[in-house]
C-alpha cells in the first residue's frame, strides 16, 4: 500500500470485517463484540490508519469539534485549563479548539458566536470569567449549542458545570494562617467582578469572624490576578504603620508579586512575612521560597468539563454538575508569626 494513504477499506479488509464496522469501532459505538474490536483495532495500528475527520464527520453528522472559550488574565490557570480539556478531548478523538476573547461583552458575545459557527462546534466549554456571563448563557440557548461551564456563578442554569469551593478553601487558608500565630492578615482580591474573587474575600472574612479577629479593611487591597498588582498591592500593605505579618493572595500570580516586594524590601519571607497563594500553578513551585497554597485542581477540572460535555454529546443526557476538592500544600512560604506562638 506504499504510495497512497491507508483507506478504511483496508482495515477492513485486513481485520476481516464490514467497513461499517470499523466505524463503530472507531467511534466508540457499542454493540461491537470485544474480540471484532480488538481485530479492527489491531489493524488500524498495523496499517498505521488515521481516520479522516471529514469522513468521521459524514458518517456520523458530527464534527467531533469542540471549542473551549476563555477570558482570563493568569497564563498560568490558562495553560492547566487547556491541557485538561485538550487531553480528555484527545482521549475521545475529538479536536479541541481554542479561542481567547477580550472587549465588551457586546463583542465578546458575537465573537463567540461567530466562532462556534464557522467551526460548526459540536460543543462548547467556557471557562471563568466568561462562564460567569449571563448574556453569554442565553446567547448560547438561543443557537441550541451544548455548553459546560468552568467555575461558574450563582446563575441557575441547566447546563452542567465543575467547579470547587472557593469561600472554604480560602476560609482553610486563613485558618491555617492564624493557625501559625498571626493575627494581622493581609489579602488581595483577585480581579474586580470574578466570582470567586468574590468568594475567597469571603472565605478570609468569615475565618477572621470565627477566631474573633477584627477585620481591618486597611489589609485588605484590590487586585487583578496579575503578577503586577500582587507586587504593587504588596508594597502598599508592607509601608502601612503597622503592617500585615501575613499576605494572602488570591491567586499563585499575585503571591508570587508579593514574594518580589518582600524580597525588593528586605523583608524576610518566611521569617518576618508569611505568603500564601491559590491554584498550585507551576509558577507556585518555581519562585523562592515555594509557596504554600491551595491546590485548585485547575486540570482535573477542565478534564472532568470536557467529560461532562462529551457525555452530553454521545448520550443525549444533561449529566449533573461535578465539584472537585482542593487541597492546601504547604511550603516554605509560610511559618510561626513573628513573637508567636502557634494554636
Amino acid at each position: 500500500m506504499s504510495g497512497r494513504r491507508t483507506s478504511i477499506n483496508d482495515v477492513a479488509k485486513a481485520a476481516g470485517v464490514a467497513i461499517k464496522t470499523v466505524s463503530r469501532v472507531l467511534n466508540n459505538e457499542p454493540n461491537v463484540r470485544e474480540e471484532t474490536r480488538a481485530q479492527v483495532l489491531a489493524a488500524v495500528k498495523r496499517l498505521n490508519y488515521h481516520p479522516s475527520l471529514s469522513a468521521r464527520s459524514l458518517a456520523s453528522r458530527r464534527s467531533y469539534l469542540v471549542g473551549l472559550v476563555y477570558d482570563n488574565p493568569s497564563a498560568n490557570y490558562t495553560i492547566e485549563v487547556q491541557r485538561g480539556a485538550l487531553a480528555r478531548c484527545r482521549e475521545a478523538k475529538f479536536l479541541l479548539l481554542l479561542h481567547e476573547v477580550a472587549g465588551r461583552t457586546e463583542e465578546v458575545m458575537q465573537d463567540i458566536l461567530t466562532f462556534a459557527n464557522q467551526t460548526h462546534l459540536d460543543g462548547l466549554i467556557v471557562a471563568p470569567p466568561l462562564s460567569e456571563s449571563a448574556e453569554l448563557i442565553r446567547a448560547l440557548d438561543a443557537q441550541a449549542l451544548p455548553f459546560v461551564r468552568i467555575a461558574p456563578n450563582e446563575i441557575k442554569h441547566r447546563s452542567p458545570y465543575v467547579d470547587i469551593d472557593d469561600e472554604a478553601a480560602a476560609r482553610e487558608m486563613t485558618e491555617y494562617l492564624i493557625g501559625l500565630g498571626h493575627r494581622s492578615i493581609g489579602f488581595i482580591i483577585g480581579r474586580p467582578g470574578h466570582f470567586a474573587s468574590g468568594e475567597r474575600l469571603r472565605g478570609y472574612k468569615a475565618a477572621l469572624k470565627n477566631h474573633k479577629i477584627p477585620y481591618v479593611p486597611e489589609y485588605v487591597r484590590q487586585g487583578d490576578f496579575l503578577f503586577d498588582s500582587g507586587l504593587e498591592m504588596t508594597r502598599q500593605l508592607l509601608a502601612l504603620p503597622k503592617r500585615p505579618t501575613a499576605i494572602f493572595a488570591g491567586n499563585d500570580d499575585m503571591a508570587a508579586g508579593a514574594l518580589m516586594a518582600a524580597h525588593e524590601m528586605g523583608v524576610p519571607v518566611p521569617a518576618q512575612l508569611s505568603v500564601a497563594g491559590f491554584d498550585d500553578a507551576a509558577i507556585a513551585r518555581t519562585v523562592w521560597p515555594p509557596l504554600t497554597t491551595i491546590c485548585q485542581p485547575t486540570y482535573q477540572l477542565a478534564y472532568r468539563a470536557a467529560d461532562l460535555l462529551l457525555e452530553m454529546l454521545l448520550s443525549g443526557t444533561t449529566p449533573k454538575p461535578a465539584r472537585l476538592a482542593h487541597t492546601l500544600v504547604r511550603r516554605d512560604s509560610t511559618a510561626v508569626a513573628p513573637n508567636s506562638k502557634p494554636k
